[in-house]
This record gives C-alpha cells, structure tokens and sequence, in this order.
C-alpha cells in the first residue's frame, strides 16, 4: 500500500484550490460545491471537516487532506467504522445516541438524495441491531462490532455514508448539476 499513484494531482489542485496551503471550511464547502445547504447540511458537512482536521486549528492542510482521502479510498473497514463513529458522535462524549445519529443521517440524506427509508427508521432499525444493552447509545465497540456481525447493515452504512463522492468531487472538480 504505497502512497496514493495521484498525489502531486492532488496537490497541484489542492494549491491551486487554496494557495494558502490551508483549506478552511469555507474553503471546502466551495470545493465541494457545497454552498447554501440547509443547517443540517452544514452540519454534516462541518463535522466531515473537523474529523478530516486532525490537530484541530480550524483549517484542512494537505497531509491532513490526503490522509482523509486515503482512509476513505483504502481504509480498512474497522478504520472507516471508527471514522464514521467520530462523525456521529457529535458531542464527542465516546457514545452515538438516537438523536446524534438522526441528525447526522438526516444531514446525509440532505447531501446524498433520498434514501429508501426515513432517518427516524434508519436510526431505530440501527440502534435494534446494534444496542445490546439497550440503554440507547451506541459505544465504539457496540459500533463496531455490531456492524461488522450484520452484512446488511454494513452495506447499507458504507452506502449511506459513503463518502467517495465528495472525494470524486475533489479529484473530477466542482459538480455544476446538483
């Protein structure tokens, strides 16, 4: 697994995007052509741009940005679940409950169209798979592990959540049809 074959393409389009070297989230919701989302939208949106900014300073640098591209392109399943898992938990309190995942699955299907089912019965069919001790929030573990034990669902989270087609925006430039 070297290095991504397309990295100085990458980069010469990150420069040229944001000669600063430094994508703030303004920046990226250009890049991705994802201006005047509905709040939900710019929700999912900013928390995609806080896990890709790895130490935090507010802007997406180029390793930070390569490394995000990598681990969607070629991450192991259980590091992209552990991505998903940070991108739930809104808080950051280590647990997804009911409402952070509602709101996040509404925000994607804000992004991604319709899905063939509503965000309420996605996040109940999610938490009575994978709630093993009932107590309404999801752990790491329970994620992970739940996840990986029920194909379906893992279809259906890798889907829903797929983020290749942002990363498709980066590397074909802006859509113009929505």
């Amino acid at each position: 697994d070297g290095p991504i074959p397309e990295m100085h393409h990458y980069y010469s389009k990150f420069m040229r995007e944001c000669p600063s070297g430094q994508l703030s989230l303004h920046e990226f919701k250009k890049l991705l052509d994802l201006q005047g989302l509905d709040p939900q939208g710019d929700l999912y949106i900013k928390r995609v741009f806080d896990i890709f900014d790895l130490n935090q300073d507010g802007f997406i640098d180029f390793l930070e940005f390569i490394a995000a591209i990598n681990l969607v392109i070629r991450g192991k399943i259980d590091q992209k679940l552990k991505w998903y898992f940070k991108l739930y938990d809104a808080d950051g309190n280590g647990c997804i409950d009911k409402k952070e995942l509602l709101s996040i699955f509404a925000a994607i299907q804000a992004i991604n169209g319709q899905t063939n089912m509503t965000a309420e019965e996605f996040t109940n069919m999610i938490f009575q798979k994978i709630d093993v001790n009932n107590d309404g929030e999801l752990t790491l573990e329970e994620f992970i592990s739940g996840v990986e034990r029920d194909e379906d669902l893992m279809e259906l989270i890798t889907k829903s959540f797929d983020l290749s087609n942002v990363i498709k925006v980066i590397q074909n430039g802006r859509r113009h049809s929505i």
